[in-house]
């Protein structure tokens, strides 16, 4: 029999409608019942590519018994993160704060008062290394609720209250001064910070586990580009090509894993997450555009093509992830293992491609007798700088691999469209098409910014977190949402010159504005009318993703440098100073808030070509434009007209008849050429 799960619209969450424990989705009735049995409640949030969740909901939540007793003791609530990013952080925090560290599945004990007072992750079925059962754990909640309230009640009411207390401070050192945004000094700071934890052998950031740093790629390409600091260019380069020789990049398919579970890139962790692939398609693009690197535009676009042919739903938009699992074999009964689907022997490679080819590709792609991995199996490497197949060769022997990997049983995709991770892949396709000529990327890009229109966004304009099949959730959206979903619109309409997606950006942070953000300037991470949780969340740090603070910091710099608005500006700034307290302590955690702070130095930089729609030198001025390193740059295209679709082409008309581009900086503009040879020199160069 199904639980009530089975009426919910989150992949995650119909993983577990079958279990028989009595689960209950995030809602106020789930509380009431408990509060009406008297008993606490458990919260478990996972999500549907999660490894850990699986194991734990196996070992445990399918177990007869353990359901049983958790049935009759707890009320049992079931939450995916990425539905409610809301409900994780707020008690992610405390299970931080708690326990050290923190991670998914998340586990946490509460009062019917959602006032948690017991925190974990992954309890396994008996103890292991020092670390209690899932079945004691829930005896021992159990025999404290029963037997020591009171004391569980002043727990819960001081964690409650330290969590109130987390005030975060903008760090402008004057209660009177307004934050200030980071200022040169705060950049080089935040660099050379970067450059001590740089691994200069292996690329990356720290050691194992390592994660693919994407918005700190980011700010080390703009503060080159803002400054010729080759130290930052080097550091992005070295990681750029570390990670794309790994294990962590799909060698046969494109795309990133999650993360690599060593500190050389080798052995990944297999989900493929949607943000991952959308923010390191556009640093790729990006390192490209800086450098003219093969190896960056190759990447760039098999992580596009990857993303297309994997993750696009029949409704446009694209599914959130890739699971890390799949059947090791096409039996029924065959048991799931991680990474099944992309390792290889000596043998498979053998029988593939025959023995000599097979010895080839082999060595290609670092396939060992011993394996890299588990039970003798590799992931595909390129280890050798020297390519060991020439160009044809090597076509074949990936097609054939991938051939025949298609045979395999696939990983399971959670479909679920997420709004924010859809923005930034928007924006990641859009300029990926633009640079290298792909109009069917910049299609892409914009049937999934169609879709988050139709179905994400409401007449007042409201976000909904998620959708399913074309059919909106009914959670709303977050501050990450507005602020990737108006990044991807804003990016859309440089590529594609269509002012409405500014409007529809405009619209958006309107409402940052109007609901997010608090009296000193402060962004939080759910809007002023959203439902009440212990804590209202608010977290500027850079995580998987950027944060809705350093996010909105961003696109709202960008909408402002398109319409001239001030009072988007004015929120920019403010919001940024919290990048100057933490940038230069914290750099790798705050980077997307870095990058936004790059382009405020630099103007940013706006661009308005005008020109016929069809005209050769329009295209022309367009694309050098779109292809400037200039962080931040904002990039208008349309004809000439009295009363333009975006503000920044107003008053702009040809020169002598031709098309023509305008470009201005810190409110002061050159004058207008038709000479894009011109207007790259007035790109080029920082400050």
């Amino acid at each position: 029999m199904s639980n009530r799960l089975a009426h919910e619209t989150s992949p995650y969450l119909l993983q577990h409608a079958e279990n028989p424990v009595d689960w209950w989705p995030w809602s106020p009735e789930a509380f009431a019942e408990a509060r009406r049995r008297d008993v606490p409640v458990f919260l478990s949030v996972g999500y549907s590519s999660c490894h850990w969740c699986h194991v734990l909901a196996h070992e445990s939540f399918e177990d007869e018994a353990t359901a049983a007793f958790m049935n009759e003791h707890f009320v049992s609530v079931k939450v995916d993160r990425e539905e409610r990013p809301d409900v994780d952080a707020v008690y992610m925090e405390a299970v931080q704060a708690a326990t050290g560290h923190g991670g998914w599945p998340m586990s946490v004990f509460m009062t019917p008062d959602a006032e948690p007072f017991y925190f974990g992750t992954y309890f396994p079925p008996e103890p292991r290394h020092g670390s209690p059962s899932f079945p004691q754990v829930l005896e021992g909640v159990r025999a404290a609720w029963a037997g020591r309230r009171e004391e569980v009640g002043e727990v819960a009411a001081r964690i409650v209250r330290d969590l109130s207390e987390r005030a975060l401070a903008l760090g402008t050192g004057d209660k009177d001064e307004p934050p200030r945004p980071p200022a040169a000094e705060e950049l080089h700071r935040a660099l050379l910070g970067l450059t001590r934890e740089f691994d200069a052998v292996r690329g990356g950031f720290g050691g194992a586990p390592k994660f693919p740093p994407s918005m700190t790629l980011e700010f080390l390409l703009r503060h080159h580009a803002r400054t010729g600091s080759e130290a930052a260019l080097q550091m992005a380069q070295a990681t750029c090509e570390a990670m794309a020789r790994g294990g962590i990049y799909d060698q046969l398919g494109g795309g990133f894993a999650r993360y690599a579970v060593d500190a050389t890139w080798t052995v990944p962790h297999f989900e493929k997450m949607l943000y991952d692939n959308a923010l390191l398609c556009r640093v790729y693009a990006h390192l490209w555009r800086s450098t003219g690197s093969a190896l960056a535009r190759r990447v760039a676009l098999e992580t596009a093509d990857f993303l297309i042919r994997e993750l696009r739903t029949e409704q446009g938009g694209f599914a959130s992830a890739l699971d890390a699992d799949s059947a090791v074999s096409d039996a029924e009964d065959a048991p799931h293992a991680e990474g099944a689907f992309y390792v290889w022997t000596p043998e498979q490679l053998a029988e593939v491609l025959g023995e000599e080819d097979a010895l080839l590709a082999a060595a290609h792609f670092g396939v060992t007798e011993d394996g890299t991995f588990e039970e003798g199996a590799s992931v595909l490497q390129l280890p050798d700088t020297e390519q060991l197949l020439d160009a044809g060769k090597l076509a074949s022997v990936r097609n054939r691999l991938l051939a025949a990997r298609e045979h395999r049983p696939r990983p399971g995709r959670d479909d679920k469209i997420v709004a924010a991770w859809n923005g930034l892949a928007v924006a990641a396709l859009a300029e990926t098409g633009a640079y290298f000529d792909r109009p069917d990327l910049v299609q892409a890009a914009t049937d999934a910014a169609d879709l988050l229109v139709r179905t994400h966004m409401d007449w007042h304009a409201r976000l909904f977190r998620t959708s399913l099949d074309g059919v909106a959730g009914s959670h709303a959206g977050v501050l990450e949402d507005y602020a990737d979903v108006a990044e991807g619109f804003l990016t859309l309409s440089a590529v594609t010159g269509e002012g409405v997606w500014v409007d529809f950006a405009g619209l958006l942070l309107d409402t940052v504005l109007a609901h997010f953000t608090g009296p000193d300037g402060s962004l939080f991470d759910t809007a002023d009318d959203a439902e009440r949780l212990i804590r209202r969340p608010q977290d500027p740090t850079d995580t998987a993703t950027p944060s809705g603070w350093t996010a909105a910091c961003g696109a709202l710099l960008t909408y402002a440098a398109y319409t001239g608005s001030g009072a988007h500006r004015e929120a920019a700034e403010r919001a940024l100073g919290v990048v100057r307290a933490l940038g230069p302590k914290a750099p790798r955690f705050i980077s997307w808030g870095l990058a936004a702070a790059e382009a405020l130095l630099d103007g940013p930089r706006e661009v308005a070509v005008v020109g016929p729609d069809d005209h050769p030198a329009t295209h022309e001025l367009h694309r050098t434009a779109l292809l400037s390193t200039a962080p931040g740059l904002a990039v208008a295209v349309g004809a000439p007209t009295a009363e333009p679709e975006v503000p920044l082409l107003a008053r702009r008309g040809l020169l002598e008849g031709r098309p023509a581009a305008y470009v201005c900086r810190s409110f002061a503009c050159d004058a207008p050429t038709s000479d894009p040879e011109v207007l790259a020199r007035h790109l080029a160069g920082g400050v």
